[in-house]
């Protein structure tokens, strides 16, 4: 009779669970629906949420979300910093817990305001989703991206020997994402009609098929850090519209044209074919590829952006021209581009400060100082 009573109670915590995690479900759901359609968020914004969503899972076995509490929150977050990524045996990045406590936090504050659960989940609890300060700070320092020297791009650019077509476009992608500092999906989106030769503008519209971070229109123009970059993109951009014919809506960095080789079964790759590449990962393999032909270790498409904010800001004489800069990579507010891409390392502040004169007085009658300040001010108000 006990034995009876006990795979009954078994029975009833087992519909228990599986009605809580398809009520868990069900949130989920409405929430990933409510960040793409409400939030506009993109997909891996959300995929990022569900990572956290399913970590907090994951700690709490999975138990109905209405039992949140500030018990719990504490918990998570002491079981987190405790945790060892499985590729590595390493305990996670603070960094990384902090992206999962605060991507946790915002489900759980939207989650808060559901009819189901108003009464369940308190936000003085939620609050507890939080690391401490300084914890916090050092998660979300800035971090010091390791860029390429303008020496080592020019001479990966210059090693390419031109034997075939690829080649030509090779060297041409190269310079284009210096000398644009675009991000790599949008240069693999981005069809010929886009660029106009003549004003060396680039119009990233999404309407046209470009892939912008957060679908953003951004008018750029090429900067001339290299006139031989520039000449080989621009004789890259010649071959398509004459040679190969390209319309407007051919892609300007296509992908190659794979071919059987003549009484052979593998494949050779000489010629463009007219298709756009699948994703920036070819990009990226033949940026690795030109990179260890040269000898120099491998830099990706990004970083390249990294360069080209700090060969442009080193020309920057104004504050006018600061901003205008900030615009030309997409940036509304010229804080973004300072902090984020103008942060400079040990060797770099070296540099700079040993170049510096502070004996002698500026004649800089455009009073950079002032227009900075005055720019940033700005920036706080909206008014950019």
């Amino acid at each position: 009779m006990l034995k009876n009573v006990s795979i009954s109670n078994n029975n009833k915590e087992l519909q228990k669970m599986q009605n809580s995690n398809y009520e868990n479900e069900k949130s989920k759901l409405k929430y990933f629906d409510y960040l793409k359609e409400s939030q506009g968020y993109s997909e891996p914004t959300i995929n990022a949420h569900k990572k956290a969503i399913y970590r907090y899972e994951e700690f709490s076995d999975f138990e109905d979300f209405g039992m949140f509490n500030k018990k719990r929150a504490v918990e998570y977050k002491n079981w987190l910093e405790a945790k060892k990524d499985p590729r590595t045996d390493k305990q996670i990045s603070l960094t990384t817990v902090y992206h999962y406590v605060r991507n946790l936090r915002e489900f759980f504050n939207w989650l808060s305001k559901q009819p189901d659960y108003k009464t369940k989940i308190l936000l003085t609890d939620i609050d507890y989703l939080k690391l401490p300060k300084a914890k916090a700070r050092i998660a979300t320092a800035s971090k010091r991206e390791h860029f390429p020297t303008f020496e080592q791009v020019k001479k990966v650019v210059d090693s390419i020997e031109i034997k075939s077509e690829i080649d030509l476009r090779d060297r041409a992608l190269l310079s284009f994402t210096l000398l644009s500092g675009m991000r790599d999906k949008a240069i693999i989106t981005l069809p010929v009609g886009c660029f106009d030769k003549d004003k060396f503008l680039i119009n990233q519209d999404p309407k046209l098929g470009v892939q912008t971070k957060f679908s953003k229109t951004i008018r750029s123009y090429l900067f001339r850090f290299d006139e031989t970059m520039v000449k080989y993109f621009l004789e890259w951009y010649e071959h398509l519209r004459t040679d190969k014919v390209f319309g407007n809506t051919d892609p300007i960095f296509p992908r190659n044209k794979i071919e059987n080789a003549e009484n052979s079964l593998s494949f050779v790759s000489n010629e463009i074919d007219d298709k756009f590449w699948q994703s920036a990962t070819s990009i990226r393999d033949i940026f690795k590829q030109r990179f260890e032909h040269a000898g120099i270790e491998y830099f990706s498409p990004h970083t390249f952006r990294h360069l080209a904010v700090k060969l442009a800001l080193q020309k920057c004489r104004n504050g006018h021209e600061i901003k205008a800069v900030s615009q030309n990579f997409g940036h509304e507010y010229v804080n973004t581009v300072m902090m984020t891409y103008g942060t400079l390392n040990a060797v770099q502040m070296y540099d700079t400060l040993s170049g510096m004169s502070f004996s002698e007085s500026s004649d800089n009658s455009d009073n950079l100082a002032e227009q900075i300040q005055e720019l940033l001010k700005k920036n706080r108000k909206g008014n950019f």
